[in-house]
């Protein structure tokens, strides 16, 4: 016998969405729920079970679901830290970065490397 795959819960599409304020009152409440060195430890868990699930899939053992539900929980708890260490230091340095590459980018396609 087979035995049952390690995610069997597919993302549910019909679930209502959450807006904006909601999530941004929950990771706040998890926040203060939780506490921060909790919630800094469970970001490395979570990033653990990222790479397993990568690796996993690059073995032939896992599926692109699985890889897509260990993102979301990475970045959920990525919204936690950035609300922690400061969201809007987090975005001014996502913006610096993203620019930079794509800098980069566009130069690589000219070859001027």
């Amino acid at each position: 016998m087979t035995p049952a795959p390690p995610y069997e819960v597919c993302a549910k599409t019909d679930l209502p969405k959450i807006s904006e304020k909601e999530f941004d009152e929950v990771i706040k409440l998890a926040i203060k729920t939780y506490g921060k060195e909790a919630q800094t430890q469970m970001l490395f868990e979570e990033m653990a079970e990222l790479q397993n699930a990568l690796c996993k899939l690059a073995r032939g053992r896992g599926t692109a679901d699985q890889v897509c539900e260990e993102i979301a929980d990475v970045m959920i708890m990525c919204f936690q830290m950035a609300q922690i260490y400061g969201s809007k230091a987090v975005e001014r340095w996502a913006n610096y970065k993203v620019t930079r590459l794509k800098d980069r980018l566009t130069q690589n396609l000219h070859g001027n490397i």
